[in-house]
């Protein structure tokens, strides 16, 4: 730690493609943990893979980070004490620390090419061997290495574990981890075009950070006994380490893109709210105390415990995500709500580019009524195609079957001679008009509504007419890319269909 005690935690992506929830929850308990003991969060981006890196993934990852509504104390567009953020930038430090290992003999020059790599690894497993470095380089003087890389030969650097012995540290998470050092081998810190292997370079950069606590996922255990090791030999205490069980999907395979989606740019665009997202994700491998489910970032970090985070894998269910998406969408004002709409409907072409204050209030009634069972808000032009997409030459079957049935064609005959006169329509005359019907016809209860809805709205199912009816009629008043036809419209375009 610090010498005033502040915890300082870190989260270091690649730019090498979209956040994949796994990171983000990652980079979500992180955040937790600096916020709720009121510590430090760095944003580092581990850029040091040329061919894969790229500008816009760093670009994106910040607006994610961003729009999930975790911010940075220090990182590349924030500045901070202990920069640069980006280990492209700090390439000299790598080398720096390189060449005092290579001094003090606990670092040495291989030569060896990946040919004869391979076959040693090859043998290894012939006998039953874990594949680790055999060490054949580690004799060459630094003197004898320096004049074979000055004639041009390729030699990456490697650190020098010890033959014997075992590492051990304790993990929040995990618990006591220990390592047999037999099983560790030489690993290569720099490589021989001079880039600086991940496990060298996340220990130069965490402890220059001065970061106290790592925070990642499990598949980076493996690696923490020769990060220590490297700790060790540059004189530096290791930080306290907490590794996250992996996500996976239902199968108990780890989450990929045939789950669904995976990243966090992918639920955005589906209209997932970011609370929502958040929510869900700190409930992967810890859950709160109280038990409550639906919570802001601020009720988070008043309550998260990275010591009751479970070591077992992360089931990722998206019928909970969208179950709790759902609690957030109703806790948002109806402005913000229309908000957050209007893209998917304009998209959906039921919107225009420019919208007057009379529209928006309608939108706005009109989204908090077909909002309710709506998942995420890309589901919503389905919602409004009750109201903009009136077909009804293409019934589908069971809207068919309700229409065909002899008592429904009473009904339809008379709700079509009934309203053949009107100019205007509304709920009031709708419900005077079934009355009458339902006197004259001796048909009431769903043989009486079912073909009145199907004639309304072309459909077997929906929402209810009491809401539909005024919702149309005052939509129909205005001028929407896409036409809305009103109740009077539908009866007589119906009528057609009927009698042909």
């Amino acid at each position: 730690m610090e010498k005033n005690g502040r915890i300082r935690v870190r989260f270091a992506p690649s730019p090498t493609g979209y956040i994949h929830v796994g990171n983000a929850r990652t980079a979500l308990f992180n955040w937790l943990f600096a916020r709720q003991n009121g510590g430090i969060f760095v944003l580092r981006v581990e850029d040091t893979d040329i061919e894969r890196s790229r500008e816009e993934y760093e670009r994106n990852l910040i607006q994610d980070l961003r729009w999930l509504g975790l911010d940075w104390d220090e990182g590349p567009d924030a500045g901070g004490n202990f920069g640069p953020y980006r280990q492209s930038e700090r390439l000299e430090l790598y080398h720096r620390y390189a060449n005092q290992l290579l001094e003090e003999g606990k670092a040495y020059y291989c030569f060896c090419t990946a040919e004869e790599l391979e076959k040693e690894r090859e043998a290894a497993l012939a006998e039953g061997r874990m594949p680790v470095y055999s060490g054949r380089c580690r004799n060459i003087s630094l003197k004898e290495a320096r004049l074979r890389l000055a004639a041009g030969e390729a030699g990456a650097i490697r650190l020098r574990v010890p033959d014997e012995g075992s590492i051990q540290f304790e993990d929040i998470v995990r618990g006591l981890v220990e390592f047999d050092l037999k099983l560790i081998g030489d690993p290569i810190i720099v490589r021989s075009n001079g880039m600086p292997a991940y496990n060298y370079a996340v220990v130069i950069d965490d402890a220059l950070m001065k970061i106290t606590h790592v925070i990642r996922g499990e598949d980076h255990v493996s690696n923490t006994p020769r990060q220590i090791i490297l700790y060790r030999a540059l004189g530096w205490e290791p930080p306290v380490f907490a590794h996250l069980s992996m996500v996976m999907g239902k199968d108990n395979t780890r989450l990929s893109k045939r789950h669904g989606a995976t990243s966090v740019d992918q639920f955005r665009r589906e209209g997932i709210l970011p609370e929502a997202l958040c929510n869900y994700l700190a409930f992967l491998g810890w859950s709160p105390p109280e038990g409550q489910e639906v919570l802001t970032l601020e009720q988070l970090v008043r309550l998260f415990d990275l010591r009751r985070v479970s070591r077992s894998a992360a089931i990722f269910d998206y019928e909970k995500l969208y179950w709790l998406n759902r609690q957030h969408i109703k806790l948002l004002r109806y402005e913000k709500k229309l908000e957050l709409a209007l893209p998917y409907l304009q998209e959906a072409g039921y919107v225009g580019t420019e919208v007057t204050p009379e529209q928006r209030e309608w939108l706005e009634k009109a989204v908090e009524i077909l909002i309710e069972g709506v998942d995420k808000f890309s589901q919503l032009p389905g919602k409004f195609s009750l109201l903009f997409d009136y077909q009804p030459e293409n019934l589908d079957a069971e809207a068919r079957s309700i229409v065909q049935a002899d008592s429904a064609r009473k009904v339809l005959v008379a709700f079509i001679q009934k309203t053949a006169g009107l100019n205007e329509f509304n709920y009031e005359i709708f419900a005077a008009i079934t009355g009458e019907i339902k006197k004259e016809t001796g048909v009431k209860g769903k043989d009486l509504f079912h073909p009145l809805r199907v004639a309304l709205t072309a459909r077997a199912s929906g929402l209810e007419l009491d809401k539909f009816i005024p919702l149309v009629e005052e939509g129909s008043r205005f001028d929407w890319p896409r036409k809305l036809k009103n109740c009077l419209e539908r009866i007589r375009e119906f009528s057609r269909i009927l009698e042909a």
